[in-house]
């Protein structure tokens, strides 16, 4: 093959010259004897002329039957098209190519769905578009997705590489370390009966990286978890592991948004404005009911627990004497939802334990609902004034523990933003990019069902350093040096700062965490011990590659930018995988399968 130019590459300029092209059949239109044939490789589409006038009968005839997506050299010249006949829409159709001659290099078979129509092909079977996983990728959208993938993968290397990290690769086959995700597990052959483990992230081999020495390491790392699926999830994925010696959270921030910001420059041309905002864990539930808050749109919770401790509203009155809080979001201009839209709401309320969804809808300049029966003029002057309450609005309740509360009314409001959007209420412009970090998490949770505390982040976080003395007296109030970055509700990533003496790192595993002595000496006892050789203070952060690809490229599902990806149920469709082994195999790796019955 003899390519002279890709087919993106002709301009006005190249009329007259001799040229050859190679590449796909793109589509092929017959129009009075002439055929039109648009040739498509990885650049872009040029289209060729085949004229009976110009070419032998065989080889018109034999072009006359090409179906799409063959793969064929074409050798002509090149001129410009005439007047009326240009296409704007792509990048060469000013001109076209007369076809002096062409090699058929691979007849294509009549394809299982169309790749040469975007409206038609975003209507296939995701499942069929996953089974040729090689015919998708051939879009000129899926293609685009790849080459951004790859620019933002040069730019973070090249920016990583500016700022004095050394790319470190850690490895895929570890040791298996229960608690948090589940892991995929691989027998060892040459250790009977036992397993390594697929890491669910390099967190603890970078830490140690920084034991050696390394002061500041990355990598484009993959990483596997056994869960199940969903748009944002994927059982291999990608992140951009960081970790840094000798810094404290400021450090982090910075970095992060210099990277972030030479990412949307290289991606999408936008210079994002930094530094980003700040909101602490307690600040982002209280006002948006999620701890990754799309700050694009307004509707944020308001409290209403001092304005309701004495109703004779039970519900509300009841929920502040146990303890808890009263909150409410207006959906302005939703007093319109349809009894299916109130349905799917209150689901999502039960979903977190309450009972019902109590709701006030403003029509007709009148308070519609059942419990406004029950409120004081007080109370309802103090919605009023709070919810700014007018015409065309939904109120919607949340009655419950605090953390509770939040998290219903979060879950309603994200849903009452997509209704408003799809009926035209809420507009939010194309390109706008709100990011922001969320900080100051609770450093421990507590589990009622077992009894005892658990790390809300990881338990390598080292806590706020004025809350240290909580963890014996108040462990609840515990503070940890736990970051997320999130850009318009999506969390991009997170990372911590961590323990790095080793005595303070075994009292969170065995005092706090309750993880017996022989235990911690089985799962972290090399990091206890590597601790113990002069551990510099350190911290880091992991940011998911493949929804900042996701977020970039405009896409809900990262699927779509990733090149080969699996489907909800955790299979490659394309290579049919997983599939069963032979018994030989299975033998070497002393393992008896049981197969479940099937019902």
């Amino acid at each position: 093959m003899r390519r002279t130019h890709h087919c993106n590459e002709l301009r006005q300029e190249h009329s007259g010259i001799d040229a050859i092209l190679v590449g796909w059949v793109h589509s092929r239109r017959d129009l009075g004897g002439v055929l039109f044939i648009d040739l498509r490789d990885r650049e872009g589409r040029t289209q060729t002329v085949f004229d009976p006038a110009d070419l032998p009968k065989e080889l018109f005839e034999r072009a006359s039957k090409l179906h799409s997506e063959s793969v064929i050299e074409v050798s002509g010249k090149v001129r410009m098209r005439p007047t009326g006949t240009e296409n704007a829409k792509i990048a060469t159709g000013v001109l076209e190519v007369l076809v002096k001659s062409f090699t058929v290099l691979n007849l294509a078979e009549i394809l299982p769905f169309p790749v040469d129509d975007p409206e038609v092909t975003a209507k296939v079977n995701e499942e069929l578009r996953l089974k040729y996983r090689y015919l998708d990728l051939r879009r000129p959208e899926m293609m685009r997705n790849l080459r951004l993938r790859s620019r933002v993968g040069t730019a973070t290397r090249v920016f990583m590489e500016q700022e004095g990290f050394l790319e470190v690769e850690t490895p895929t086959l570890f040791k298996s370390t229960p608690e948090g995700a589940r892991e995929f597990l691989l027998p060892s052959r040459t250790n009977p009966g036992e397993f390594f483990a697929l890491p669910q992230s390099p967190q603890q081999f970078k830490q140690i990286l920084m034991v050696a020495g390394v002061e500041r390491y990355f990598q484009l790392a993959r990483c596997y978890r056994d869960e199940d699926l969903r748009a944002d999830r994927q059982p291999e994925f990608t992140q951009v592991d960081i970790e840094m010696s000798f810094i404290d959270r400021e450090d982090i921030y910075a970095l992060i948004e210099g990277l972030l910001a030479r990412v949307w420059k290289t991606a999408l041309g936008i210079d994002i404005p930094a530094p980003f905002k700040r909101i602490t864990f307690a600040d982002a539930m209280n006002q948006f009911g999620i701890d990754k808050p799309d700050t694009r749109f307004g509707m944020q919770l308001v409290d209403l627990t001092e304005d309701f401790r004495t109703s004779t509203f039970k519900v509300f009155s009841g929920a502040v004497a146990s303890g808890g809080v009263v909150k409410a979001i207006n959906a302005k201009g939703l007093a319109c939802a349809t009894q299916g839209q109130i349905e799917t709401m209150t689901e999502y309320a039960k979903s977190f334990g309450a009972k019902g969804l109590a709701f006030i809808k403003c029509e007709g300049n009148e308070w519609k609902s059942p419990i406004v029966k029950f409120f004081s003029e007080s109370e309802k002057v103090a919605l009023k004034q709070k919810l700014a309450i007018e015409e065309g609005d939904l109120i919607l309740f949340a009655a419950d523990q605090w953390l509770n509360a939040c998290e219903i009314l979060g879950k309603i409001r994200l849903y009452c933003a997509d209704v408003l959007k799809a009926t035209g209420k809420l507009s939010i412009p194309a390109g706008q990019f709100n990011f922001l970090w969320v900080v100051d998490f609770p450093l421990l949770s507590y589990d009622k069902e077992l009894n005892r505390w658990y790390s809300s982040h990881h338990p390598f976080t080292a806590a706020v350093e004025e809350d240290i003395p909580l963890l014996k007296t108040d462990p609840k109030k515990v503070r940890g040096q736990h970051y997320d970055i999130v850009v318009n509700g999506v969390e991009l990533g997170g990372g911590s700062i961590r323990i790095h003496q080793p005595d303070v790192q075994k009292h969170i595993f065995e005092d706090i965490l309750q993880i017996s002595p022989d235990e911690t000496q089985l799962r972290f006892g090399y990091m206890l011990e590597a601790f113990k050789y002069g551990a510099p203070p350190h911290g880091g952060i992991a940011l998911g590659f493949d929804r900042l690809i996701a977020i970039l490229c405009g896409s809900t599902s990262i699927r779509d930018v990733i090149a080969f990806p699996k489907t909800a149920k955790g299979t490659c469709l394309m290579t049919d995988s997983p599939s069963s082994v032979t018994p030989r195999q299975l033998r070497d790796l002393h393992i008896d399968v049981k197969t479940p019955k099937k019902e």
